[in-house]
């Protein structure tokens, strides 16, 4: 079982629970001061002497993921992220953590995430290679490897893995892409593309967003924390790539599904919420429509998808996946692709062209973690398609109190 922050969904929030799995390890939507108390963090030994030297004085330090520069991720001070970092500066990875050894990588972006950085080195031995890289550079995806030392340096290190590593990716690593990154950058500064942008709600974490009128977006109903008397509230941005850089609105009020009844653990087939902005800025930045699977036509498995998210990976581009496909349409409606997501992802569209125009027939989900590997899940659009002009007029949804 995957941490919802971590691998069960697709956005970069989390939510707290202390609930275990039937393997015993940590449940979806566990926090992370609820994780470090569930694995033990603070329990975990460090060596008695060492060269390594540092504190824990990192905003991001005892997250179970190393942020020193050199060795981890860089977003941390050098030795100042030592609880995390002093097992790889020293060499000493080893099988210390409850679930080594299970044949599961537990790893985080490696893998589940249920474990701290470098306890788990047997089952994630063989994805090692792959920590700490990801495509943030502005040149990702280019089919040139752009780092210093194996490029032409215009990236920083690390930062071109596709270019620079290959594109393969094992079934077993977290992010696997079926096997293969097929993901390219979009010119936001273009249409669709400039609709797409993220949501940021006010209870933490991101979300992929897209505008489908001038005034509303729409993004995965688990990107979202509902209950409360600031439901859904938080901030739109797209745009980035125009001149002056993105345009941002708040949120005022949402729709979601009337079926779904548990928002954090509800099926993929109704994970959908509607957001009105407090200002049209789509009038600039254009929109998508929406349109359902019928009203698209042809047969699905004809459909060739466009996809396009900010993943955790690539920064501030937008990155997707062109020419993916529609794998299966499940009874109860959610859909099964093959497009190219991961963390962030969640909500991004999946879109078609049809007479010429771009349409979103479905919004990123989740992965499905009863099948080896993980089935992707993306939500179809035919329950909230009819709601967006009424919506949008301000005669149905639910008004949120603080936007920002």
């Amino acid at each position: 079982m995957a941490l919802l922050a971590s691998g069960f969904v697709l956005s970069g929030t989390a939510f707290a629970s202390v609930d275990a799995a039937a393997d015993g390890k940590p449940a979806a939507g566990i926090s992370l001061a609820d994780l470090r108390r569930f694995i033990g963090l603070e329990s975990q030994t460090k060596p008695a002497d060492t060269t390594y030297r540092g504190d824990d004085s990192c905003q991001w330090a005892n997250d179970g993921e190393c942020d020193d520069p050199g060795i981890g991720t860089g977003a941390c001070v050098a030795g100042t992220d030592y609880s995390d970092c002093w097992r790889i500066a020293t060499g000493v990875e080893d099988d210390s953590c409850r679930w080594a050894n299970d044949g599961e990588c537990d790893e985080p972006h490696l893998g589940t995430g249920a474990c701290l950085q470098a306890t788990d080195f047997s089952d994630c031995e063989a994805l090692i290679y792959l920590r700490f890289l990801d495509d943030s550079c502005a040149y990702a995806f280019d089919g040139v490897c752009n780092e210093p030392g194996v490029g032409d340096g215009t990236c920083e290190a690390r930062t071109d893995r596709s270019d620079c590593v290959g594109r393969e990716r094992p079934m077993a690593i977290d992010d696997h892409f079926h096997g293969f990154d097929d993901r390219v950058l979009f010119e936001t500064a273009s249409e669709p593309w400039m609709a797409v942008g993220w949501i940021e709600p006010a209870a933490g974490g991101f979300c992929t967003a897209t505008l489908v009128a001038e005034s509303v977006v729409v993004t995965a109903a688990h990107c979202i924390e509902f209950g409360g008397t600031n439901a859904a509230a938080g901030t739109f941005l797209a745009g980035f790539d125009r001149s002056g850089g993105p345009l941002s609105a708040g949120i005022e009020a949402y729709v979601v599904s009337d079926r779904r009844s548990a928002f954090l653990e509800s099926p993929s087939h109704n994970d959908w919420v509607l957001l009105r902005l407090d200002r049209p800025i789509g009038r600039e930045l254009g929109y998508v429509a929406g349109a359902t699977l019928k009203a698209a036509g042809g047969d699905w498995r004809s459909f060739e998808l466009f996809q396009a998210g900010y993943s955790w990976d690539t920064d501030d581009y937008l990155s997707g996946h062109l020419g993916c496909r529609i794998l299966a349409v499940r009874g109860d409606g959610a859909i099964e692709h093959d497009c190219d997501t991961t963390h962030g992802d969640s909500g991004s569209p999946l879109m078609v062209v049809v007479d010429g125009d771009y349409r979103i027939i479905a919004t990123d989900s989740a992965f499905d973690l009863d099948f080896e590997p993980a089935v992707y899940l993306a939500t179809p659009t035919h329950e909230w398609v009819p709601l967006v002009d009424d919506f949008a007029a301000g005669l149905i949804g639910t008004a949120v109190t603080a936007n920002r």
